[in-house]
């Protein structure tokens, strides 16, 4: 099993945040970084207004069912402070999820042992500027009229195809 981290930059909803709680810990995932105004639940230290901290906590317990007290998560607003210290320290590879030009179909992938997948804004998806720290974009191939699917459900078909057998 491939060791990996999720990144979940600038993710809008409670609800997807948990659901890829969720989803992460069915898949192993290591630890989820949550950064941007991507909600997150209670962290240590946490200086949020306490109505607000306990009511972000709630709504992503009422999808994520627990999975927040067992996937290690941590917060950093500015995305680009983790992506430096992996750059310096951990080289750990990142794996962007965003359609581009330059996607590769996520079926004719093949992941490495260990790599950290980068998951963006329902809506506008990744900012180039943190695609630019990415090794590798994949995109999931559609066939139907929609143009992407839900963060957090591609973020399942994302992992099950990069954790599937005959990958790493």
């Amino acid at each position: 099993m491939p060791r990996i981290i999720v990144i979940a930059h600038n993710i809008r909803s409670t609800h997807n945040v948990g659901s890829i709680f969720r989803t992460a810990e069915g898949f192993g995932v290591e630890r989820i970084i949550l950064s941007g105004y991507t909600p997150y639940p209670t962290i240590p230290g946490d200086t949020r207004l306490p109505h607000i901290r306990d009511k972000l906590t709630a709504q992503i317990h009422k999808t994520a069912l627990g999975a927040e007290t067992m996937v290690p998560y941590e917060y950093d607003e500015q995305l680009d402070t983790w992506l430096c210290h992996n750059e310096e320290h951990e080289n750990i590879p990142i794996i962007a999820l965003e359609q581009t030009p330059d996607s590769i179909n996520l079926r004719d992938f093949t992941p490495p042992d260990t790599f950290a997948l980068l998951l963006g804004e329902e809506v506008h998806g990744i900012e180039q500027h943190y695609l630019n720290y990415c090794d590798t974009i994949l995109e999931i191939p559609m066939s139907g009229h929609k143009e992407s699917f839900n963060v957090s459900v591609a973020t399942g078909i994302a992992l099950y195809a990069l954790t599937a057998s005959g990958h790493a």
